[in-house]
Order: C-alpha cells, then sequence, then structure tokens
C-alpha cells in the first residue's frame, strides 16, 4: 500500500509540473516572435514526452500488479527464501542461488509468464533492475498473447 500511495504522489508531483512547464510553452506561443514560439514548442514537447512516460510506465505497472495477483491466486507466487544479512540487505549468495533456479525455469519454459515473471522477481532480488523489467515485460507479453 505504502508503494502505491508513493507513486501516486509522484505521479501528481509530475502531472503538476506538467502543467506548469505546459503554461510557461503557451505564454511563450502567445508572446509571438519567432524565438519565443520556437522556445515556446519547445518547453510544450516535454510535458507531452512526460505525460507519455508516465502512462507508459503507469500501464506496465498495473499489467504487472494484476499478473501478481492472478499468480497469487493460482498460488505461484514465489516465496522469500532470501537469506539476509544482519542489516537486512539481502545476501548475495543467496540471491545468486535463487537466480539460477528461476533462470533454469524459465529455460525450461519459455513460454510460461509464470516463469517469467518469477524471473523478474529474481532480477529484482538480485538488485537488477533494468533486466527485472525486460523479464517482467515478457512475462506481460507472453500472458497477453498474440495481437
Amino acid at each position: 500500500m505504502r508503494a502505491k500511495l508513493s507513486y501516486a504522489l509522484t505521479a501528481a508531483v509530475l502531472v503538476f509540473y506538467f502543467v506548469l512547464v505546459g503554461s510557461r510553452g503557451v505564454l511563450l506561443i502567445r508572446a509571438g516572435t519567432l524565438l519565443t514560439v520556437t522556445f515556446g514548442v519547445a518547453v510544450l514537447i516535454l510535458p507531452v514526452i512526460g505525460v507519455w512516460f508516465l502512462w507508459k510506465n503507469t500501464q506496465f505497472v498495473r499489467k504487472a500488479n494484476a499478473l501478481a495477483a492472478k499468480l497469487d491466486a493460482e498460488g505461484g507466487l514465489p516465496v522469500d527464501e532470501l537469506r539476509r544479512l544482519p542489516s537486512g540487505r539481502v545476501d548475495r549468495d543467496s540471491a545468486d542461488e535463487i537466480f539460477a533456479r528461476r533462470k533454469a525455469e524459465t529455460e525450461d519454459a519459455p513460454d510460461d509468464w509464470r516463469s517469467w515473471f518469477r524471473l523478474a522477481v529474481a532480477y529484482h532480488d538480485a538488485r537488477d533492475t533494468p533486466r527485472a523489467r525486460k523479464a517482467m515485460q515478457r512475462a506481460i507479453a507472453l500472458h497477453e498473447g498474440p495481437r
């Protein structure tokens, strides 16, 4: 729940920023000179890109959460088997061990979204966010099937 609140707050702040920047772009365009119109258009492009990125990221999170809920209903969510250091951080050897298991599971069933989901969790536990995201995108694509 805390993560959802944090995400919502961050999204709200970004939307406020996009509106603020967009209004400045409109003011520059209204000034009417070639230079200010050019800058105004350039400034308006930033919020458009930001809104697109926020929308795509929100869709990704929504789809990943839907997969997590479905996997949880099936009883297939990965159990947290990671050993932790006294500081609370994940023991690297433990993460590597579980990662190797998840990778082998995915190699055995490359078309199963569930194995890709669990691999994404293993990547996340190993603090490899880019690969975790790619594995989750693969899980989502496999779950959605061919379009």
